[in-house]
């Protein structure tokens, strides 16, 4: 049996995904794995049976990813599982920006004693013209699941389409319309573009992405959408921006007390993956990785782990978690030359940590198991059988 812990509410059809040998329950003592959304996991204890963190979305900032790494727990996201939803607030951000539908229907929720309505809209909705989004600019910083449909949909609307992502992915590649501009600097986004929106992680090399330097780039009036991660836009900077008019408006998913009563500002609370629809496919997708590991040892969209799937070829299979460095490879298939013949064997490693797989003939014996975890370097191992 495996113990799954539940951290916050998780959509039903993603529990469902586990079958009769799984528990999961919200108060598992020693798990061994955590379904979780977005609970803070920075001061939990690990207990030594955790072997698996999976997060029913995109951002990890809420799990220890060094603690873990360095404990050998793999922690797993759910990239594009909530790409449509983002995808359509991304695009009513910017309806609500060319058109100034926010301040439009503020006006009209003041009108509850306005007997002169009819008449007064026609004169009041001057202020709130706009511009279709039609043979507009939009730039966008990263192409990944979200980007790529971003990408995508503007140019069915008609929008001339500027993309930046010097780590775009194969997949993303392929999915991505020919049509998109591939610009080779984020540079020339910030220039080109009359629409901004940044799609990429936060970590240390994209704080403050956003910044004065980039703002000043950038034409006057520019519109500047993040459903990405509040921290990717310096707060003072924008504010400077938006008061000079070099910035027409903010779109934010990430709402501050410094920026969010400002009249050019939009902010909604965190809705970017708000939708029954993401909220099931995130945790569906979380369920499914969780297993792929817990009983076949494949890692797939792991945020610290190496990506290891092999095809299931022999009686039973080892994983093995250690040190990147030489000789391992050969310290570890010594140990079953006698024993069992190595069918498969797949080995990728990701900075200081690498994992390696073994398919047998046959069950591996305890002797065999027990000179694999003495090799010095070998941090985990696991044995799984059909």
């Amino acid at each position: 049996m495996y113990n799954v812990k539940l951290y916050n509410n998780i959509a039903q059809k993603g529990l469902d995904q586990f079958d009769d040998q799984y528990n999961k329950s919200a108060d598992i003592e020693n798990p061994d794995a955590i379904l979780v959304r977005s609970a803070n996991l920075h001061d939990i204890e690990y207990n030594p049976e955790l072997k698996v963190i999976a997060r029913a979305g995109a951002g990890v900032n809420n799990i220890d990813i060094d603690t873990c790494t360095e404990k050998t727990i793999v922690v797993f996201n759910t990239p594009g599982a909530n790409a449509n939803a983002v995808n359509e607030l991304v695009f009513a951000g910017m309806l609500l920006a060319s058109r100034d539908i926010y301040h439009g229907i503020e006006w009209c929720r003041k009108q509850t004693e306005n007997d002169n309505l009819s008449k007064d809209v026609e004169v009041q909705k001057k202020k709130y013209g706009g511009h279709e989004l039609k043979g507009q600019s939009l730039g966008i910083i990263g192409l990944g699941a979200i980007g790529v449909k971003v990408a995508n949909l503007a140019l069915r609307v008609g929008m001339d389409v500027h993309g930046y992502d010097p780590y775009l992915s194969v997949d993303a590649a392929w999915s991505l319309s020919r049509w998109v501009h591939r610009e080779e600097t984020i540079e020339d986004i910030f220039r080109k573009c009359d629409f901004i929106t940044i799609h990429i992680p936060m970590n240390d090399a994209t704080k403050g992405t956003i910044n004065k330097k980039a703002l000043d780039m950038m034409k006057d009036g520019v519109v500047v959408l993040n459903m990405a991660r509040g921290g990717l836009v310096v707060e003072d900077d924008m504010l400077e921006a938006l008061n000079s008019g070099k910035v027409a408006k903010y779109v934010t998913d990430f709402p501050s007390p410094k920026l969010v009563a400002h009249p050019n500002v939009i902010p909604t609370p965190h809705l970017g993956a708000s939708t029954a629809e993401s909220e099931e496919n995130c945790a569906v997708q979380a369920a499914l990785e969780i297993r792929d590991y817990l009983e076949r040892g494949n890692i797939h969209n792991s945020v610290n782990m190496p990506e290891v799937r092999m095809e299931w070829t022999g009686k039973a299979r080892v994983g093995i978690f250690h040190d990147n460095k030489p000789k391992m490879i050969a310290r570890i298939t010594d140990c079953f030359h006698d024993d069992s013949n190595i069918e498969n064997m797949i080995n990728k490693s990701k900075k200081g940590i690498a994992y390696t797989m073994l398919d047998l003939a046959e069950q591996p014996n305890e002797e065999a198991i027990a000179r694999l975890k003495e090799i010095p370097g070998v941090l985990r191992v696991q044995v799984y059988t059909l």
